[in-house]
Parts: structure tokens; C-alpha cells; sequence
């Protein structure tokens, strides 16, 4: 897992190379004519970017920003094959232990500076130092040396076997001669970037916008779309007006507004709908920290009153799956076999009693020691999704006798004072990721510290040692048997309640050209899209 997409996105967790695409689309005329540059790209954002810089952001806000100013030195293809980005090419060992990175020589960082091996050396010391708080740094501490070869190869050395290996190298590439000596934290570039990628920062008004501009000296070649705007908008309504009347040209619709409030002339004029199943996965987590979730049973029950069918029909509408485990049902890693919790209220009661949480003063709520059962459900503002979730979860879980309290915070305020902390009962949130399987970052228990992914503080030793193994086997048949276990014991642990896998349903308007849906997505090929020259809407 590369990024906290705590959907926060939080989001790729699984992309699958069979994720069926079904765009609601039909190509209007001239879709064949010759590409051209121009024209503006408005999407919104639910919240403030925390950082741009790759090293310290863990939010999708700023890991969608930077995905257009920086580069890896490879990345993952509209088929999810690892391709090379800033690396022209690679060697791998026989042994599996030394990777060499032949480095494009047609590449300068946005301010003209000659991108070289020096600074992917760089990057990689910078992501192992210990003084710099990263949730990243795991990838990067398994390599046993890392060398500059010459001025455009840079080979690394791992000790053991590293199956992620390939796929870490996709971490941005920062730049040596602006960060080098410099406190990491306190870094103008955290909210000036300077990267090496298809789009250059222009501006960042706070709590209203911030502005690219097409890298006229990419080393793939300038982008065809000439900027793109990112608007501050945390209500998602308010997005979806700005979207009907034209102030937005992307957005990703809620169910409902997919299945009938776009089901109008003016909107299938001027917008193509895409959809497909999502690359994340959406959870009940809880705060193991917390006595009362201590007890697998209580979380048990909890799964058990819970009807995640109940979810997908009505706050999906039926654009979903159920999850049962962290990766989607259409990946090799996914077990299909795991312990599930159909809706049993009656199971709920049983584990509860057993587990000693009794209604002893006959108010309706359960309690223990004198203690009501009651929790606080957190999540995030901007996602309507959750907010519902989490309601329909407080009702199913009043039957059964759990007061539970729903609180939705500002994006930057819930990373910041809930998540990062471990402040927080239970959170309502979503992790999205890629194809790799490794979830070390994730679920590990030496990964509990504050800002790092574990941040419910799950530890189980089998688990530990499934992670560590797995990320050391290449055999795709053993790391199914390693990962199928994996599945097992969260399945039984219930440390997330798994609710739904539910599908992306992406807007654009129809002007921009060039979108190919791919097991990838839609946005995997953007330096790509263009305006027809008499469709184009902005000069600026």
C-alpha cells in the first residue's frame, strides 16, 4: 500500500487487470480528429491538501495533485503491468536480489534542473531517514544498499528476497538539490512542489483552489489539456450543482446521482457517464486500544448486526459488493472461502451475553460494570456515503441494544485530530491500493505508531509472520496460500468490519476527448485528453 487514501480516498488497494469497464458512453462525432492543446480541467477536492510533498502526505487530496507533478521510475499501465516512467529500463538479478535503473536522460525538474540518479538516491535516503515522519519508509528499509552506478543508473540490494519490490520504485522522485540539507518538515515545497511530472504547480489559494499548468518540457511531451483547476469544495451537493451547471468538469457520483438525477437531456448532452467497480474497499474500523473492542466477540456481534446487503441496496443502491477482506472479489488474492456475517441479530445477542454485556437496568442498552454500551462512529465530511452507512449502522445496532453516536468532521480536522492520533472509537473510511498484495503497512503490528496505517493497532503474530513471508515469496501459488490465510484470521478477528466494494461512477464532460476505460480506470492516461479547438471553454 502506497497510499493512505483514508478516502480520505484513502485509494489503488486492488485494481484488477480483469475490472470490468462499463462506460455509459457514446462517442460524439470528431472523437477521430487530431489531437490538440488548450482549455481548462475543473475537478473539486473535498478538502485542503495536508502536504505536497510525496514523503509526508498521506491523503488522496494531495496524492491526486501529486500524482500530476511527480514521477516514479516506473508505474502501472492502462493493463496494470509495471512499465517504465523515469527509468528508461531495469535488470533484475537471477537471484531476485539487485534491481539496475537505467534513467531517461530527457528529463529536468520543473525549474530546468537536470533530473539525475543522484536524486533517486536522494529519495531513497530521504525516505529511510529516521527524523523524517513518513509512512512510507518500509519499501525503502528493506533495501540492504543502494548505489549511484553513474550519472543515469542507479542500482539497489536487498537482503532477502522482496517480492514489492519493482512496484516501490513507483514512490515519487523528489528533487536532491531543493531538499537536500534542509528540515524535511519545513519545506516550502509542501505547498510549492516542484516535481519532474506532466503538470507544474502555478498557485494555491487556501480554501479555494489550486491551479497546474501543462509542463511544457515533459519528457513524454506537453499535455494536450492546458491546466487543471482543483476547487475546495467540501459538500458534495455543492459539487454536484457546480457540476449540472458547468463550474466543474469531473466528478465521481453518488448512486443516487448517477441512477436518476442525471437521467436528464441537458446532463447526457453536455456529460459522458462511466462505470465499474471501484479500487477500494469501504470498513467499520475500531479503535483496538479501547477496551470494550478488545474482545473479539463484541466485534463479532457487531459484524453480525450488520446487513451489508442492507448497505449496498440502500446506500449504494446496488452499485456494489459485499467485502469480506481486504482486496476485491475480482483479484487472484481474493479468499473466497473466509468466515462471513449474514445479518444475524440473534448471533449478535449471543456473543454479546457471552462476552458479559447484559441490559441489567432494563433501559433498552446494554451494559457492563455499570457501563453502557455506547461508542462514537467517526468519519469524514464530503462523503455522504459514510455519513449514511454509518446511520443505517446506528439503527441495526439500537436493535440489539449498542447506543452508538455519529460524528462527521472537516477532512483536515479528522486526519489531524482523530485518525492521526488514534483519538476515536470506531471511524467509518476507505483504503484503496494496486495490484500488489503486500498489506505490511496496513495491518502490521510494528506499524502502530502515530501517522503510520495501522493507526487501529491491530497485532497478531501469525499475521506478522504471513505478512513478512508473503512479501518474501515470488510464486504466485504460495502467495495465494499465504494470502488466503491472511484472510482467514482478519475474517475471525473481525479488527475492521469489511462492508462494501462499490463501484466508481465517474462524470466528464463530453468535450474532453481521448478517455479509453481500462482495467486501470479512466484517469491513467490524462496527459492524454484534449478538447476539440471549437469545444474548448477556457483560454485561461
Amino acid at each position: 500500500m502506497r497510499n493512505l487514501i483514508l478516502n480520505l480516498t484513502l485509494l489503488c488497494l486492488f485494481l484488477s487487470a480483469g475490472c470490468e469497464q462499463q462506460p455509459d458512453v457514446i462517442p460524439a462525432e470528431g472523437d477521430e480528429a487530431k489531437p490538440v492543446r488548450g482549455d481548462t480541467f475543473i475537478e473539486a477536492s473535498i478538502g485542503e491538501p495536508s502536504n505536497l510533498l510525496p514523503v509526508l502526505s498521506s491523503d488522496s487530496a494531495s496524492s491526486d495533485i501529486n500524482g500530476l507533478v511527480y514521477n516514479g521510475l516506473v508505474k502501472y499501465d492502462k493493463n496494470l503491468q509495471l512499465v517504465g516512467e523515469l527509468a528508461e529500463s531495469w535488470d533484475v538479478s537471477d537471484d531476485n536480489l539487485s534491481i539496475t535503473f537505467h534513467l531517461r536522460k530527457d528529463v529536468h525538474w520543473h525549474d530546468g534542473t537536470q533530473f539525475t540518479s543522484a536524486d533517486v538516491l536522494f529519495t531513497y535516503q530521504m525516505y529511510i531517514d529516521p527524523d523524517v515522519p513518513t509512512a512510507y519508509a518500509e519499501d525503502f528499509l528493506q533495501v540492504s544498499n543502494a548505489k549511484v552506478i553513474d550519472e543515469y543508473t542507479f542500482r539497489v540490494t536487498y537482503e532477502k528476497p522482496y517480492a514489492p519490490a519493482l512496484e516501490s520504485w513507483a514512490t515519487a522522485i523528489h528533487p536532491k538539490h531543493l531538499l537536500e540539507n534542509q528540515e524535511i518538515t519545513k519545506s516550502p515545497l509542501s505547498r510549492a512542489p516542484v516535481g519532474t511530472g506532466p503538470y507544474k504547480f502555478v498557485e494555491w489559494d487556501a480554501g479555494e483552489k489550486l491551479v497546474l499548468e501543462a509542463n511544457e518540457s515533459y519528457f513524454r511531451g506537453q499535455p494536450y489539456i492546458s491546466r487543471v483547476v482543483y476547487r475546495i469544495i467540501p459538500d458534495p451537493s455543492t459539487q454536484f450543482l457546480e457540476l449540472r451547471s458547468g463550474g466543474l468538469d469531473f466528478m465521481g457520483l453518488t448512486p443516487i446521482q448517477y441512477s436518476t438525477q442525471t437521467d436528464t437531456p441537458s446532463f447526457k448532452r453536455n456529460f459522458n457517464k462511466y462505470r465499474y467497480l471501484a479500487f477500494s474497499y469501504t470498513y467499520l474500523g475500531y479503535n483496538l486500544k479501547k477496551p470494550v473492542f478488545q474482545d473479539k466477540r463484541v466485534r463479532q456481534a457487531i459484524s453480525y448486526a450488520i446487513d451489508k446487503q442492507e448497505l449496498i441496496d440502500g446506500v449504494l443502491l446496488g452499485f456494489g459488493q459485499i467485502a469480506t477482506g481486504p482486496y476485491k472479489p475480482d483479484l487472484w488474492t481474493y479468499n473466497a472461502n473466509v468466515k462471513r456475517y449474514q445479518h444475524n441479530p440473534d448471533m449478535s445477542r449471543k456473543l454479546l451475553t457471552e462476552a458479559g454485556w447484559l441490559d441489567n437496568n432494563a433501559d433498552g442498552i446494554l451494559d457492563k460494570n455499570g457501563q453502557p454500551f455506547s461508542f462514537t462512529i467517526v468519519t469524514n465530511q464530503g462523503n455522504d456515503l459514510r455519513a449514511k452507512t454509518a446511520e443505517i449502522i446506528q439503527r441495526r445496532l439500537k436493535e440489539i441494544g449498542i447506543d452508538v453516536k455519529i460524528r462527521v468532521v472537516e477532512w483536515a480536522t479528522f486526519l489531524k485530530e482523530f485518525i492521526f492520533p488514534g483519538n476515536f472509537d470506531t471511524t467509518i473510511l476507505g483504503w484503496s491500493g494496486g495490484p500488489e498484495p503486500d498489506q505490511y503497512n496496513i495491518w502490521h503490528s510494528s506499524k502502530t505508531a502515530p501517522r503510520e496505517l495501522n493507526f487501529i493497532g491491530y497485532r497478531n503474530p501469525e499475521v506478522d509472520q504471513l505478512l513478512e513471508t508473503g512479501r518474501r515469496t515470488f510464486d504466485q501459488e504460495r502467495r495465494k496460500e499465504i494470502y488466503d490465510r491472511f484472510q482467514e484470521i482478519l475474517a475471525e478477528e473481525q479488527p475492521y468490519t469489511f462492508l462494501y466494494v462499490g463501484e466508481a461512477l465517474p462524470a466528464v464532460a463530453k468535450r474532453f476527448r481521448g478517455i479509453e476505460p481500462a482495467p486501470a480506470g479512466i484517469r491513467y492516461n490524462f496527459e492524454e485528453w484534449y478538447v476539440p479547438k471549437p469545444e474548448q471553454k477556457y483560454t485561461r
